[in-house]
């Protein structure tokens, strides 16, 4: 059986991660590279294989000097969590995958490297760090081959689907791991019954005392479920927003975070909407957003070939 390293680094990263996971499970043994402390990325991938922890250098609101401080730790554990009998090495992107790809790369093992979902006018850094290292970049849009060149297409990553698509009633609210404030208060502000909001590491309280009818919380592992039920998903850019659309069959309301410095910008946003046919707001405003949602019940969500399971199956190719 093949044997297959992949990082799971945490947000849409770990959404990329678990897709693949999800078409290699039992096909192939698998081992797992997440941040440190990261619970909910734990929780997550733990059912597929074996998971250890590596720590990640910088976070979306970090600071540079942070990244230069933390890096060197970061390469000191991988030497000791990437092993040379393995065969493949997967990348899921974000700083945290640099250190251990590196390190994979000069044990030998093949490299994969997987660029995110929502860059179209740049490449992310961790995806342009690791080009020289990789066997293959690996790129989910046909509009990536304008900044990775000599990238392959294999198609978007989205998870498999985990309930059976219903509507329910509930707008979904998420901004991901490290919450959308911006985004949670102007949804506050509008006379909405049916929310259910997921914060991430922003405080639920203000918005539990302030809508005691809203379903709130803080993550869930079994997030599916909430996007299996919803009419209409509201998301920063990240990779919810895939899912929502291309696993659940969701219309989906995109609404980029400014305060996220790591991030893809607006032009990105806008491109990854029209390919989701999807509804953008640029300017965060309670009036958008109620337009915006107003807008979402008519869009229908397109279709494209599964990304995570191609990769799958080239990689087992090579058993």
């Amino acid at each position: 059986m093949i044997k297959v390293i992949i990082t799971a680094s945490g947000g849409g990263h770990t959404g990329y991660a678990t897709a693949l996971a999800q078409r290699l499970y039992g096909k192939a043994k698998l081992l797992f590279i997440i941040p440190r402390g990261d619970s909910w990325t734990r929780s997550k991938i733990k059912h597929y294989g074996e998971v250890v922890e590596v720590s990640k250098p910088r976070g979306p609101r970090d600071s540079l000097v942070k990244l230069l401080f933390r890096m060197p730790k970061a390469f000191f554990e991988s030497v000791s969590k990437v092993f040379r009998d393995y065969d493949i090495f997967v990348s899921s992107g974000s700083n945290h995958s640099v250190p251990p790809s590196i390190v994979a790369w000069f044990k030998g093992l093949k490299v994969y490297n997987v660029e995110s979902s929502v860059r179209f006018t740049s490449p992310s850094l961790s995806a342009k760090w690791l080009r020289p290292f990789s066997h293959v970049t690996v790129l989910q849009w046909d509009e990536q081959k304008r900044i990775h060149p000599s990238g392959k297409v294999y198609g978007p990553f989205y998870e498999l689907p985990e309930y059976k698509p219903v509507d329910k009633g509930y707008i979904l609210v998420t901004g991901g791991t490290y919450g959308h404030k911006l985004l949670f208060e102007a949804v506050s502000k509008l006379k909405l019954r049916n929310i259910v909001l997921q914060t991430g590491r922003v405080n639920p309280k203000p918005y539990m005392r302030r809508h005691p009818e809203w379903i709130i919380f803080r993550f869930d592992p079994d997030f599916g479920k909430w996007l299996a039920g919803a009419s209409i998903v509201v998301s920063h850019l990240g990779k919810t927003v895939i899912d929502a659309s291309l696993t659940y069959r969701k219309p989906v309301v995109i609404v980029p975070n400014p305060e996220w410095k790591l991030t893809a910008g607006f032009e990105d946003a806008k491109i990854l909407a029209r390919k989701l046919n999807a509804v953008f707001v640029e300017k965060i405003t309670s009036q958008n957003i109620m337009k915006a949602l107003e807008e979402a019940k008519e869009r229908i969500p397109p279709t494209y070939p599964d990304g995570a399971r191609s990769l799958a199956e080239e990689i087992l190719k090579t058993a």
